[in-house]
């Protein structure tokens, strides 16, 4: 089955399937090799790792289709990708979806903000008119040369008109011809629990570890019918965490060993970047 066709299964089956971010192609065989069955290349990750800046639309559409490209390479399973706004009007929509859809996503995640986007979580948020929302998701969905290729739909309305209108533009939202709705934000838990029910259509719920909302458990969320629980940052915050930790002992005690439990073992690290497979390769073409 293909990436395309196993997300489009994935998604439909509403059972809470966990989807952790990856900012580049090592976090995102780490992923895989742990066995979650999707990976969301994430914007706020490339930007934080990428440029060491805040998720406040810096990172272009270069930058993302060429992490895209590189984690396709890595791994197998399939990727959803932050497409930010597209990076511009719907007709900047319809080259961001084709040009990201050649470099290997299997869904394309918009969103309605008013550019420079933010974070989600972050104060300060503006999101454009509905129709012009409708109109970039319609464009997005008709620039796809590949029907199986998913089109996600994200709203941060909640923020600024209210639960009720993020409600309705992710109704219009699907109807425009969206395959994922994506209310983001929204602060209250009895609002996870209705989302499910109030629009028809597989959504993502995204649990931002020290966001917004309410932090549910995955097994929860399936229940409520959600398809997609994203972890968009927890393998970048655990990371950043990792090489802090390694980097104090190594200040403060002028050395770290491999049995100190502070840094992958050289063996293991050269296991996830397939080191014995190019050692193989390297035997057969030399």
């Amino acid at each position: 089955m293909s990436p395309r066709k196993k997300l489009k299964e994935l998604v439909q089956a509403r059972r809470g399937v966990i989807v952790p971010g990856a900012f580049n192609a090592l976090s995102a065989k780490v992923i895989e090799d742990l066995g979650f069955e999707a990976i969301y290349v994430t914007g706020a990750g490339v930007t934080n790792m990428w440029f060491g800046m805040p998720d406040q639309g810096f990172m272009g559409l270069a930058e993302i289709a060429d992490h895209t490209a590189r984690i396709r390479d890595a791994v197998n399973v399939p990727l959803l990708v932050d497409a930010d706004t597209g990076f511009g009007n719907a007709l900047n929509v319809i080259h961001t979806v084709r040009t990201l859809e050649r470099a290997g996503a299997d869904c394309i995640q918009l969103e309605d903000q008013v550019a420079p986007k933010r974070c989600g979580h972050f104060s300060g948020k503006e999101v454009i008119s509905t129709e012009e929302a409708v109109n970039k998701i319609k464009a997005a969905v008709d620039a796809r040369r590949d029907a199986d290729l998913m089109i996600m739909a994200r709203t941060d309305a909640a923020a600024t008109l209210g639960f009720e209108a993020a409600v309705e533009r992710a109704q219009k939202f699907a109807e425009a011809g969206a395959d994922i709705l994506f209310v983001e934000a929204v602060t209250q838990a009895e609002e996870v629990r209705a989302l499910p029910q109030r629009l028809p259509q597989p959504q993502l719920m995204n649990m931002v570890i020290g966001g917004r909302t309410p932090i549910f458990n995955a097994q929860q969320l399936g229940e409520l019918g959600y398809g997609i629980v994203l972890y968009a940052n927890a393998a970048l915050q655990g990371a950043v965490m990792g090489m802090q930790k390694a980097l104090t002992v190594l200040r403060d005690e002028k050395e770290v060993q491999e049995a100190s439990g502070l840094v992958t073992p050289f063996a293991e690290r050269q296991r996830l970047v397939g080191k014995p497979e190019w050692d193989a390769l390297e035997k057969r073409y030399t």
